[in-house]
């Protein structure tokens, strides 16, 4: 359980400006393909992925700090 949580607390501290330029650029272009009436299938994984990992990331950094 430790290394899941250490694992969670380096990515929000050191991969969260990643996840979220991955976030917004993705979020982007869904936009963008949804006005144009294309697929949006691999954006939307992509973006439902760096969302899940910056809100985990988010939720468990403080029980890093307790433990």
């Amino acid at each position: 359980m430790d290394i899941f949580l250490l694992m969670f607390a380096y990515i929000g501290v050191f991969g969260m400006p990643i996840l979220g330029i991955i976030f917004c650029l993705n979020l982007v272009e869904v936009i963008k393909k949804i006005k144009n009436e294309q697929p949006t299938a691999t954006n939307t994984f992509w973006l439902t992925a760096s969302f899940i990992l910056i809100v985990w990331s988010i939720a468990l950094l403080p029980l890093q700090t307790i433990n």
